[in-house]
């Protein structure tokens, strides 16, 4: 009788952990359910031009979930220009947008301008560049002197130019210019109708590459190589929506913030997410494209110094007064106009190790 009961005494307590396994398996998928079934806070993100690999950390965060985990539905869309963006923003038809920091700068020096500031800067560095032949002459930036230059229509570095060209001592008004449609950019240096291109590094000389020119004989003369304070993209966001939901435009940083990490740790998969949704997109050529951009433009020393996302006040004036060589302020905005960290996570949640 007593090795019956002990036995039925060992039998009880796996039964009962089993019990206690199946209950706890129920609330937890009854919780994550629950999660699921929570509704989210519909936005919409503006872009200033078509899809392309360098958008990979808010494509990544929407098709992996970061954003839906931040109780947030992001819809896309593209538009023309940074302008137009800067338009859907202030006027409410987009609460976020994704847009050329330098180009809010002479929107916010315009009489009248809505108040809009940017909450996060993606690439620390501009992608501005002259992208030039070796085979014609040009290695360094005082090469360009005299030289011809493809400028293609509403092109936004070639603004800078001026600025650029003082940094450096050199004579601005010596370039030949040759405009023509951005369409045809790539197509007439790779002919060799002009000496270099003005544009973003990783659009033209990526693109360049791809047409079958040599990367022996491309020089891509970075503006932020010879002195040029200019950051480049930044989210901004309609002062409205942020004033009424400002813990929902934190949680949408923190979501880019995990897109980004994610498309630095895995720019294949990444750049997968991206292609997938393009027409014809060449997945080798976004993946180089995304590359060079994580290099060139968001994994900074400034970035690894400071985290994602932030600004150093001092040299956004500096860029400020580069803008201003070539725009006329109606006034000229400062850095704190132009650029709100309050809605940044703490540096440590900003670091990329």
């Amino acid at each position: 009788m007593k090795k019956t009961s002990a036995f039925r005494g060992h039998s009880i307590l796996p039964l009962a952990l089993l019990a206690g396994f199946a209950v706890a398996l129920c609330l937890a998928t009854r919780n994550a359910r629950a999660e699921e079934a929570k509704p989210r806070l519909n936005v919409q993100l503006s872009f200033d031009r078509p899809l392309e690999s360098s958008m990979a950390p808010f494509i990544a965060a929407e098709s992996r979930g970061l954003f839906a985990t931040e109780g947030l539905s992001v819809r896309n869309e593209f538009v023309g220009n940074s302008p137009e963006a800067i338009a859907r923003v202030a006027s409410g038809a987009s609460e976020f947008a994704l847009v050329d920091l330098n180009e809010l700068i002479r929107f916010r020096g315009k009489d009248d301008a809505p108040p809009i500031k940017a909450v996060f800067v993606l690439f620390n560095q501009s992608p501005y560049a002259f992208v030039a032949r070796k085979s014609r002459g040009i290695r360094t930036l005082s090469d360009i002197e005299g030289k011809t230059i493809g400028v293609a229509e509403s092109d936004l570095s070639f603004r800078l130019w001026p600025a650029l060209a003082k940094q450096n001592g050199l004579n601005a008004s010596s370039l030949k210019i040759y405009r023509m449609s951005a369409a045809v950019r790539e197509p007439i240096l790779s002919a060799g109708q002009v000496d270099a291109v003005a544009g973003f590094s990783y659009l033209s000389a990526e693109n360049l590459r791809n047409r079958g020119v040599p990367a022996s004989d491309l020089a891509v003369l970075r503006y932020n190589d010879y002195g040029g304070e200019a950051y480049g993209f930044a989210i901004i966001v309609n002062l409205a929506f942020a004033a009424a939901k400002p813990d929902m435009v934190k949680a949408f940083i923190r979501a880019t913030i995990a897109g980004t990490n994610f498309s630095i740790r895995n720019p294949q998969a990444a750049v997968g997410d991206v292609v997938s949704r393009m027409d014809g997109g060449l997945r080798d050529l976004e993946l180089e494209r995304l590359n060079t951009v994580i290099s060139d433009n968001i994994l900074t020393d400034e970035v690894r110094r400071n985290g994602l996302g932030g600004v150093d006040p001092a040299r956004l004036e500096r860029s400020i007064d580069q803008v201003g060589e070539d725009f006329k302020f109606h006034k000229r905005p400062t850095a704190s106009e132009i650029f709100d960290d309050s809605f940044l996570p703490p540096v440590g949640g900003r670091l990329i190790n």
